[in-house]
């Protein structure tokens, strides 16, 4: 199966806290922080509601 490397590239300051529940799910932690995930529907899902605070490409 693919694999997504997905980075947080903005801050969660004064975000919603459910996309702050969203990328702490995905693993995320910090700033400019990679985690590799396997390409599934629900982390499909997750990035589609937080895309505008990550970058993600194929691993």
């Amino acid at each position: 199966m693919a694999k997504l490397k997905i980075t947080l590239v903005k801050s969660l300051i004064g975000r919603p806290e459910d996309q702050r529940v969203t990328v702490r799910t995905l693993g995320l932690t910090k700033t400019n922080r990679s985690v590799i995930c396997e390409d599934t529907p629900q982390v499909r899902g997750m990035v589609n509601k937080v895309g505008h605070l990550l970058k993600v490409e194929e691993a």
